[in-house]
Formats: structure tokens, C-alpha cells, sequence
């Protein structure tokens, strides 16, 4: 009986290890920009020779094909690069690095997000998209400004969290819930202005890529979604200066190499300056209104199987009005890592990773100074390995160790009321495999054992329906409860052909780390909390089905994905829950569980002169907790029925172009008075069950102009001319009511509506 189990076990591993005998060498490099030396992220490389064989670089632009011995013409292919090919004789492993050449701006090659014409019809891969971040220079936002953030949302499955807002909701998930990394940094609060910018330089970034809930292993600490950014390099072969001016912000970078061809480094920068013109204001020359930021940059190769990178972001706002309130909020990040290729078929990334977010917030009134401050600070280090046995398997595993330091929010008003700092450790083990089993079936498969600890120093309370019914002290870093979790994740592709695709997928994931907000989105006053002996850990098990189709030979995308996400551990607050001044904010706390489900709709078209997409949500997100509704089902608050966006971009000359979007989507579930009743002469307002009604739904076009001048090898520039809210619709950003006179009884509806129309122009330059 023992021999039998020992048999069919490794039946299951057979497949992943098989050779036909044959022997076999690898190829294996890089693939990196010519012009800048910089790698390239998602670059296929495939045998011309023989079908179905290829890979596609890392996000370290790193690939590797295992073959028999021979001679084969190899290609190297992607987006915005001129295909690439060499005849290779591989009769011995060999290195060999790919210096793809940028394409001329020419009108019948214009292109959106995709890098092999059907690999999105062969991968596992589900909900997750890669902007083409060349292209989003073109869609119009906000104040002109290129903003990555902004053009996710208008992608199916994601949700603005508002007008103006930088915030954003995967497929029913909470703004907390989605991992956003810049070069594998978390950041807190990715937004400037409350959301009116990103904190991504748009000069600064490489790769986006944004996935929705079914990542791969080597992701984990948030239930809803990843988006994952990464910086470039900087520029090892000659020197380069670009920037850009707009009506409300400039930014600068400077790139260069440190030594040609093994070292570079790259300093970029923004500020606003609406604070500088409403100076000149009387009115509101108090005002203090801004932000800034700064992108760090530089990597050094060691030798042919070494190099280390050092990255960093600081970014800054500050609102206020003289000395009567004043908000500071910021990020500071910082990322040491190390590559290194121990051969042809072994990858290595070790990251040593600092993130701080911290917002401070004063208000002066009545003779008296209130504050309100608040941080999470992390240490963390990551290791992963990627190792290539055949061109059938790509095996990913490694480990990942957080220490959290969090300071909750801190109300002082002349004595000061300080809260306890907690402390957590976040620990994860993961490993996975992408298994391609032929041209028609694809899996991709993993597990990610993750536990979070309760650290000490500190005197933690033991709560029974919000009441302190214990307490337990902790010693300096002494281990109080853990959470164990098991996150098994599994994707899988069958392609009937190379045009059409069905793909499911099935994932857990597990979120150690809360946001407390009373708001639809993040505020710099909010507050991040850590498991407790309380709060457990989040959990969400999400299931998806997808079609997909190219059509009219793959100038065309579409797909239909559908899915179903069930939640546990799901916090909200009491009614008129105090969490900013009660001195435990778990007191305020309740807990239960959730669901979440939808339909995606999505068309793109990816060449020729017109290009753009169309993408249609239908979708449910409800919450079920005891202690609100009468423990009845009800809608969350970033519930929306519907979500349409149209984008679309048209090539008129090498040098114009005319891009324009128009999105549309149900207003948020929010809860109205009903009725008002009068103890001792005072008016109040009477609110039913939470979340029964909706505010208007929201629509608006917006349109741009682009001006690209000749590119000469020395100089290249662009004017942006945009319009943001063409027709000037004034949406709702919030509707209050108002009473008429003191004492009246009488209310009126009053609507605040953030902007008509929005011009902006932008000139961006490069030398």
C-alpha cells in the first residue's frame, strides 16, 4: 500500500521533469533597450524553427529557452521595438543579451498594451492587464498630468473611488485592500492632493502591471489586487534630460551613465504650484496648498552574473490655512537589490525594502490645539528564486519577512492622550509553477503559507461584543498570538486554437494589515492597524471563469471573465463609531463576512491608426456583519452596479494625434435620512438601514490633443492640449443637508460638485 501512494504521487511530478533524452542546452540573457541599456520587461523571445517554443522575459528582463543541440534562427520581439533575429549554433549553453532598437513614431504601427499578438490567448494568466506606458501620455486626465492610476480605472473591474480621487475598488475590494508596490516597496497611500495625482513620475516608470485578485504565489497581503510598478534604470549610455510643464505641476529628470555600459543612475522630481498663484490672491494668500516628490535610481553590475540596484521615493503634501489647520502627509521608500544568475538556468532577487507612510494633521480653535498623527513604518526582505528545468516549466519560490511598526492615531488637545504603538511580524513562504504542457494547455500552480505575529511591548485587551472582558501584557518583542494561513492558488488555460482561449482560476488570499477610514476612500487622517488578539486576519477565496478571442488577425481582444469572491473577517464600524478619539479603536469595531460578484466585458483594439477599448462591469458587493442591518445582507460602500469606459486614440500624422475617453457608472451606495424627530427642542435626522440608497450616477468625456515634435538625435518634445469634463456635467462629490434655521426643522438637499470643465496643457521634452 505504501509503494502504491508513492507511485501515484509521483505520477503527478513526472510531466514536470520529463526529458525525451535527447541532450539539451539552454540560452538564456537578457533583453534590453538599445538606445539606454536599460532591460525590458516581457520581451519574447521564441525559435523561428520549431513551433511553440519561447519565453518571455522576467520583470527583471531576464529569459531562458532549453533546446537540443543545433543550429536555430532565434527572434526577440516587443511592442514600440523593432523585431529582432539571430541564428544561433547551440552546441554549448550560451549567454546571450538582446539590444532591441525603438520603432520610429510611424502611423500604421501604433500600438496599445500587449507584447506577442497572442499571449494573451496562451497564458494562465487572468484579470491582469500591462499598460503600454507610451500610450498613456496620450489618454487624457486630470489637470493634463500622465497618471497611471487614472488609466487602470478605466480598465473593467477597477473603480474610481471618485472624482478627482487617486484611490481605486478591484472587483468589490475595499481601497485598503489592493498591494501597491513601486520597485517592491509598499506604498501606503499612493495619491498627492487627496488623489487629484498619483504618486507615480510618469517619467520615471517602466513597467505597470495591475492584476485583479488571481496572483500568482510570490504576491500576497491584500485580498483585492496587485499593481505592481517598476522604476527604470536610468540610462547607461549617454546623458539625457527630460521633463515636462504643466498648469499645476513640472517635473525634471536627469539620467545618465555612471560607467558606460555597466552603471547608471537616474534623479527625477515634481512639485505643484497651486500654493504660488493663490498667493497672488489676497483672498487666499494664507493658503497653503502642495506637493513634491523625488524618484532615486542607480544599479552597478558586478560582473556578467551580478548586479545590485538602489532605489528610493520621498514624496510630501501639505495643506493648510495659516495658522488654523494644517495637513502633512508623506512616503518615504527605499529598495537595496541584488540579481544574480547562478546559471543558465537559475535566477536569484534578494530585496532589502523600507516603507514609512505618516500623515500629521493640527487644528486650532477656541484657544485650543488639536492633533492627529499617525504612521506604519516596515522593514522587509525578500527572496525569491526562479529556476527554468525545461522550456515546460518555470518554477518560482522564496520567502518574505515584514516587521510592521504601527502607530495609531493620536488625539491631543493641551494633555496629551498618546495611544500604544503595535508591532507585527509578517512572514510568508511561497513557491508555485507555470506548467506548459503543450501549445494548448497551460497551469499554473502554487502555495503561499503565510502567518502574522502580535509583537509586544504593549497591554492588548481581549473583547467580547466591543467590552473588555481581559487584557494580556507583551514584552518587548515578545510573540503573542499568531495567525497561520494556507493560500493555494491554481490558473489554467486551454486554448482550442491561437485565436481563442477559456481560462479559470481559483485563489486564496490573506490580508494581516487594516485600513480605518470612514470615508469611500482613503484620507491621510486614516489610520492602519495589525492583527490583534481581536482582529484576525481577512480572507478571501475568489473564483473566475474567463473567455478570450482575437479576431481580425489579432488587431482585435475580447473578453468576458466572471467572477465570484467570498470574504471573511470583514470590519466595519458601529454606528457612530469614534475611531480617530476612542482610546481602543477595536472598540468600535465589528466584524462578519462578505461577497462580491460581477461580470467584465472588455474589446480592445491594438493596431493601426484608431486604437482604444471598450470595457462594461456589471457587478454586486454586499457585507454581512452582526450589529448593522439587523445582521441582514447589505451593500458595501463602493457597491456599483454598472461601469462603462470608452477610450480611444487616433494617429492623425507621425506628429498629431486625438485621444479622448468617456466613462459612466452607477453612484455609490450611501445612506440617506428618512425622517426626523424633536427631543427638548432640538431637530435630529432619523437614518434607516445602512447603505439603501445611492448617490447620482456619474458621467463625463474627456478629450486631448498631441503635438509631437520632429524627433531629432538630439532633442524630442511634446504639447499636450486637454479638456477634462468636456460637456461639464457637475457630478456629485457629495450631497449634505442643511438646516434652514436653527431650531426650523426645516432641511435642504445641498449637492458640492468638484469641477466643470478642466483645461490643461502640458509641453514634455527630452535631450
Amino acid at each position: 500500500m505504501p509503494g502504491k501512494k508513492l507511485s501515484f504521487f509521483s505520477l503527478l511530478f513526472i510531466p514536470l521533469f520529463s526529458a525525451d533524452g535527447q541532450q539539451k542546452f539552454t540560452l538564456s540573457g537578457f533583453v534590453k533597450d538599445k538606445a539606454t541599456g536599460e532591460e525590458l520587461i516581457a520581451g519574447a523571445v521564441w525559435v523561428q524553427d520549431v513551433k511553440g517554443i519561447g519565453a518571455i522575459a522576467n520583470q527583471y528582463g531576464f529569459y531562458v529557452l532549453s533546446l537540443p543541440k543545433g543550429k536555430y534562427t532565434i527572434v526577440s520581439k516587443l511592442t514600440g521595438y523593432k523585431e529582432q533575429s539571430q541564428t544561433i549554433d547551440l552546441d554549448r549553453n550560451i549567454k546571450f543579451d538582446w539590444h532591441l532598437e525603438e520603432k520610429e513614431n510611424v502611423m500604421n504601427e501604433v500600438q496599445v498594451i500587449g507584447v506577442k499578438e497572442s499571449q494573451n490567448i496562451s497564458t494562465s494568466n487572468m484579470g491582469t492587464e500591462k499598460l503600454d506606458i507610451k500610450e498613456t501620455s496620450k489618454i487624457p486626465t486630470l489637470f493634463g498630468e500622465r497618471d497611471v492610476l487614472k488609466i487602470i480605472q478605466l480598465l473593467p473591474g477597477i473603480k474610481s473611488a471618485g472624482e478627482g480621487n487617486g484611490n481605486f475598488h478591484v472587483r468589490g475590494g475595499a481601497a485598503d485592500q489592493n498591494l501597491v508596490l513601486l520597485d517592491e516597496a509598499h506604498l501606503y497611500n499612493p495619491s498627492h492632493l487627496l488623489g487629484f495625482f498619483s504618486t507615480f513620475n510618469g517619467d520615471v516608470v517602466k513597467d505597470v502591471t495591475i492584476i485583479k485578485g488571481n496572483s500568482p504565489a510570490q504576491y500576497g497581503g491584500r485580498l483585492s489586487s496587485v499593481l505592481d510598478v517598476r522604476m527604470r534604470e536610468g540610462n547607461n549610455q549617454k546623458f539625457q534630460t527630460s521633463g515636462g510643464l504643466g498648469l499645476i505641476s513640472s517635473r525634471l529628470a536627469i539620467e545618465g551613465p555612471i560607467q558606460k555600459n555597466k552603471s547608471s543612475f537616474l534623479i527625477a522630481g515634481r512639485r505643484s504650484y497651486a500654493d504660488l498663484f493663490l498667493k497672488l490672491i489676497p483672498k487666499y494668500a494664507d493658503y497653503v496648498l502642495f506637493f513634491n516628490d523625488l524618484n532615486l535610481k542607480a544599479n552597478y553590475q558586478i560582473d556578467e552574473s551580478n548586479r545590485i540596484f538602489v532605489s528610493g521615493y520621498i514624496g510630501e503634501d501639505q495643506l493648510g490655512l495659516s495658522s488654523d489647520f494644517g495637513i502633512k502627509w508623506g512616503n518615504k521608500t527605499g529598495t537595496i537589490r541584488w540579481n544574480r544568475t547562478f546559471n543558465a538556468n537559475w535566477f536569484s532577487n534578494t530585496s532589502l525594502i523600507y516603507s514609512n507612510y505618516y500623515s500629521d494633521s493640527r487644528i486650532d480653535g477656541l484657544g485650543s490645539e488639536f492633533n492627529f498623527n499617525s504612521q506604519i513604518r516596515d522593514w522587509n526582505l525578500k527572496q525569491e528564486f526562479q529556476y527554468y528545468p525545461n522550456n515546460k516549466n518555470e518554477w518560482r519560490f522564496g520567502f518574505n519577512s515584514i516587521h510592521h511598526s504601527f502607530m495609531p492615531t493620536r488625539f491631543e488637545t493641551g494633555k496629551s492622550q498618546p495611544r500604544e504603538s503595535r508591532y507585527g511580524w509578517e512572514n510568508a513562504m511561497f513557491a508555485s509553477n507555470t506548467f506548459k504542457a503543450d501549445s494548448l494547455l497551460t497551469v499554473e500552480y502554487g502555495l503561499r503559507v503565510s502567518s502574522y505575529s502580535v509583537l509586544g511591548k504593549g497591554r492588548f485587551n481581549i473583547l467580547d461584543k466591543g467590552l473588555v472582558q481581559d487584557s494580556i501584557t507583551l514584552g518587548q518583542n515578545q510573540i503573542g498570538k499568531t495567525y497561520l494561513n494556507l493560500e493555494p492558488r491554481i490558473s489554467a488555460s486551454i486554448a482550442f486554437n491561437s485565436k481563442t482561449s477559456l481560462k479559470a482560476a481559483y485563489s486564496r488570499n490573506t490580508q494581516s494589515i487594516h485600513l480605518l477610514s470612514n470615508s469611500t476612500s482613503t484620507f491621510p487622517t486614516d489610520q492602519w492597524i495589525g492583527n490583534s488578539y481581536n482582529v484576525k486576519p481577512e480572507l478571501c477565496d475568489q473564483f473566475s471563469l474567463g473567455f478570450f478571442r482575437n479576431l481580425a488577425e489579432n488587431r482585435f481582444e475580447f473578453s468576458v471573465e466572471t467572477y465570484f469572491k467570498y470574504l471573511q473577517n470583514q470590519v466595519d464600524y458601529k454606528n457612530g463609531a469614534e475611531i480617530k478619539t476612542a482610546p481602543d479603536v477595536e472598540t468600535e469595531l465589528l466584524y462578519g463576512i462578505g461577497r462580491a460578484y460581477g461580470l467584465e466585458f472588455f474589446l480592445k483594439k491594438r493596431t493601426g491608426r484608431f486604437t482604444g477599448w471598450l470595457g462594461y462591469t456589471l457587478s454586486t458587493t454586499e457585507r454581512k456583519i452582526e450589529g448593522i442591518n439587523k445582521g441582514a445582507w447589505y451593500l458595501a460602500r463602493q457597491d456599483r452596479t454598472h461601469e462603462l469606459s470608452l477610450v480611444g486614440m487616433f494617429q492623425f500624422t507621425d506628429r498629431w494625434s486625438l485621444s479622448g475617453n468617456f466613462v459612466y457608472y452607477t453612484g455609490n451606495a450611501v445612506t440617506f435620512p428618512r425622517g426626523k424627530y424633536e427631543i427638548n427642542n432640538a431637530v435630529y435626522l432619523f437614518y434607516p438601514q445602512r447603505n439603501t440608497d445611492r448617490m447620482p450616477a456619474y458621467h463625463r468625456m474627456d478629450i486631448s490633443i498631441q503635438y509631437e515634435s520632429r524627433k531629432t538625435k538630439k532633442v524630442e518634445s511634446a504639447w499636450n492640449f486637454s479638456i477634462y469634463n468636456l460637456y461639464g456635467r457637475e457630478n456629485a462629490y457629495a450631497i449634505t443637508l442643511e438646516q434652514e434655521d436653527f431650531g426650523s426643522g426645516k432641511f435642504t438637499a445641498m449637492q458640492t460638485a468638484l469641477f466643470r470643465w478642466v483645461p490643461g496643457i502640458t509641453y514634455s521634452f527630452k535631450f
